[in-house]
């Protein structure tokens, strides 16, 4: 018998299928985390660049009205403004200019700024009519800070100058490190979700799974009662089933194998039971004539046909025992042809009428027509009839009848009627068993497989065989064959 093996707990199923979806998601939760924490950082900053540009350029465009009107005492109180909100506004002249911005509005010179590469590449970008940006660490302020610079525009639309307007990074890093913490703690929440879910939907996968195994471990150790009891719509329903159905056939193939092993067991009983009486009676008169106790030559005649009957009656048993055997074969076939049941039973009641001579038993045929056409063995037929024919005889009281009818129907129909002592209701099931014989007098010397051989012959034929009978009122066997279907 098998034993369930145990599994050990990184085999597991359960716990293979956790830690793989646990790893997906985890990683999956990681790329998109930073992915989008890089994605959320760049869009802060640029985001905030273009604000500062836009400030730049509001701030440009005051300072071309101040220069077209050479309103300078305007713009010291403008600048005042800047400086008090916040602003940290540097403004350059253009060297190169036709018309350079007066001095009165410059904070700053490009000599001061000279040493400062980052800072000369905007402004030199700013004196294109370019805008441009710096996010670096300032060597003035010693802290990361984002500079953006813009053209000033003077008379005849000519780049006169340039506005730098530099903020620090800071603010905009605690900015994005506030967010990006809840972004982290979003991340976290979801991936702590996601466990709950996947430890679910392994147990969902496994937890049938692991019923399943079990049920094929006990259908293995024989117990083909066990089902999975599992009820989804899905593939491992679909296997569940299956598994329950592969039960149920083992449990019948488990019913049928103890039924046969009875039979079998029944089957050797009863052959013993019916050779023990007339090997025991051969025997006792052989040991009688070989000890030469029996002298009279007329005994001694009559014991010795005493012993041919017992060895023909064991002849017979043993035929009978074989052509049965041969018949439930399903790999037994009959030769059949076509051939008329009319002319089967004319033969048959011939023989049946001088088995009933003795006790004067008339037999009454009556047929709506003179053919009745079917595929099948004559001979086999024929015997199936007889023992029927001879059971109808034997149980008949003398100068009785047998009524014998061939109708026509979607089947063909024989009826084999006697006016013998008839069957008890509780025996009728059984009277085609092998060996099964009644305790009637004129049963004593039958083997008891008579009915069970023309049963069989029936079944070959895809024939089937009713009994009706009641006590002291006779037995009728109707037997019903498909008719001979010939192509047009």
């Amino acid at each position: 018998m098998p034993k369930k093996s145990k599994v050990r707990i990184f085999n597991r199923m359960f716990l293979k299928l956790y830690l793989n979806y646990a790893i997906m998601l985890m990683v999956t939760a990681g790329l998109i985390g930073l992915i989008f924490m890089n994605l959320y950082e760049k869009t802060t900053m640029d985001n905030y660049k273009d604000k500062l540009q836009e400030q730049a350029k509001s701030i440009s465009a005051r300072m071309t009205e101040f220069i077209e009107y050479e309103n300078y005492d305007d713009w010291f109180e403008y600048s005042g403004i800047l400086e008090e909100i916040g602003f940290d506004v540097w403004t350059i002249s253009n060297p190169d200019a036709f018309a350079p911005m007066d001095e009165r509005m410059e904070t700053t010179s490009l000599e001061e700024i000279s040493d400062s590469k980052d800072y000369l590449d905007i402004v030199e970008s700013a004196f294109l009519n370019k805008k441009d940006y710096r996010k670096s660490e300032d060597k003035y302020y010693e802290v990361p800070m984002i500079t953006v610079a813009v053209p000033v525009i003077g008379t005849n639309r000519e780049v006169v100058g340039a506005v730098l307007l530099k903020s620090y990074v800071e603010d905009q890093n605690d900015i994005i490190k506030d967010s990006l913490s809840l972004i982290l703690y979003s991340i976290l929440i979801a991936l702590a979700i996601s466990f709950i879910i996947v430890i679910v939907f392994a147990r969902q996968l496994s937890g049938p799974i692991s019923r399943m195994r079990g049920t094929a471990l006990d259908l293995a150790s024989g117990n083909y009662k066990s089902k999975t009891n599992i009820s989804r719509n899905d593939e491992l329903g679909d296997l569940a089933k299956t598994i329950d159905i592969l039960s149920e056939r083992l449990l019948e193939n488990d019913i049928q194998r103890k039924n046969l092993d009875q039979m079998r067991l029944d089957f050797f009983a009863n052959v013993s039971h019916e050779l023990r009486t007339p090997i025991t009676v051969v025997r006792a008169y052989t040991e009688t004539l070989v000890d030469g106790i029996v002298t009279d030559k007329d005994k001694i005649a009559q014991y010795y046909e005493r012993m041919l009957s017992e060895c023909k009656s064991m002849e017979r048993l043993v035929g009978d025992l074989l052509l049965l055997s041969k018949m439930q074969n399903p790999d037994f076939l009959i030769e059949k042809e076509p051939v008329n049941l009319a002319q089967i039973f004319d033969d048959t009641i011939r023989t049946a009428n001088v088995m009933g001579e003795q006790k004067n038993i008339k037999i009454d045929v009556i047929k709506d027509m003179s053919v009745y056409m079917m595929l099948g063995d004559y001979d086999r037929l024929r015997q199936m009839f007889l023992i029927v024919l001879d059971n109808a005889i034997k149980f008949s009281q003398d100068n009785k009848t047998i009524h014998i009818k061939l109708s026509n129907e979607d089947t063909i129909k024989i009826s084999i009627k006697d006016e013998g002592v008839g069957i008890e209701p509780e025996d009728i099931p059984n009277i085609f068993e092998k060996f099964y014989k009644s305790n009637l007098r004129q049963n004593e010397k039958g083997s008891g497989l008579g009915l069970a051989i023309a049963k069989q012959i029936a079944l070959k034929h895809k024939g089937d065989i009713e009994v009706f009978s009641m006590r002291g009122d006779g037995t009728e066997f109707v037997f019903s064959f498909p008719w001979l279907v010939l192509n047009s």
